[in-house]
Parts: structure tokens; sequence; C-alpha cells
């Protein structure tokens, strides 16, 4: 097997063939790092493709070239955060809803349909942590992350947000 060092002279060297064994050596540690700070199979598998395109484009300026290992994995973990800062978990409310209610496959029932139209009419920030909790399953701390709130707002909003559901729903049973 060929060492890190010798696959890169070989890629530098106009056998760009052999960036493909570094791909395999590597690619499950990256998806690792982007997954570890991205928390999403999906996202995740995008900065591993970003990360491998950007290591291919950038190997020119690896100055050791038998730490291709350590070098990928900080540009992963870079790229990582980077995306994690610049693109929100979901671009929508509504999508995220749409997304959990598809997630389903089964049809849902009145007591589910009026839970929906509640959660519906939440005010924005309210509806926002509510369908990220309930209808998606994430914890405060990725909430907080994906809405750019501090953990105590999420959690007050999120109990705001139950106590107007548990009130519309009794409403709507009498």
């Amino acid at each position: 097997m060929r060492s890190d060092a010798e696959l890169v002279k070989a890629v530098l060297d106009s056998d760009p063939g052999s960036y493909g064994a570094l791909v395999q050596r590597y690619e499950r540690a990256i998806y690792g790092v982007a997954l570890g700070v991205l928390g999403n199979h999906h996202a995740a598998e995008d900065a591993t493709q970003e990360v491998l395109v950007a290591g291919y484009r950038k190997l020119g300026s690896l100055r050791k070239a038998n730490m291709f290992g350590p070098w990928i994995l900080k540009i992963a973990r870079r790229s990582a955060v980077h995306m994690a800062r610049r693109t929100p978990i979901f671009a929508s409310i509504e999508a995220a809803s749409e997304m959990a209610i598809e997630d389903c496959n089964v049809t849902l029932n009145e007591t589910e349909r009026n839970l929906l139209t509640a959660i519906m009419r939440l005010p924005k920030h309210e509806r926002q942590v509510a369908v990220l909790r309930h209808l998606n399953g994430y914890q405060m701390p990725m909430i907080s992350k994906a809405t750019g709130r501090p953990i105590g707002t999420v959690t007050k909003q999120l109990s705001r947000a139950r106590q107007r559901l548990q009130k519309w729903l009794k409403e709507s049973e009498q």
C-alpha cells in the first residue's frame, strides 16, 4: 500500500487517479468530522464532497505530503463549521413541517390534524421551536444552534408554545 506522501506526490506529478486512493482512505473520517459538527447526515455528505473537491484543488499548498490526513481533516472541520454558520438547518418552518408530516406516511387522525393546525397558528418564533422539537425530535442544544438563540430563550418559547397549544386544543374539544 502506498503512503499518503507517495499518493500526494503522484497527484501533483499529473496522476489525478491517485487522489482516488486518498479519497477512499479518508472519506469516512471526513464524513465523521462533518457529521459531528453538523449533526445531519445529508449535510455531512454534502460537506464531505465539498472537502474532497477543495482538498484536490488545494493539494499544491500542502507543505508536508505525509501530513495529508491531518490537513484534510482540518479542512473538513473548518468547512463544516462554516457550513453550519451560513446555512440554517431548515430554510423555512413550513418546509420542516411538511417534511415531518411526509415522514409519517400515515393518515392523520382528527387529533393529530388539530394539533398540526394549532402549531401552524403559533407565532413564527414559537412555531419554529415547536416544529423542531416535536415534529423533528431535536434536543434543545440543537434547536438553539439552528435558530441562533440562547437555550433559555428556546426553552421559554417552547413553554409558551405548549401553553398556547394546550389552550387551543381544549377550546377545539368543546
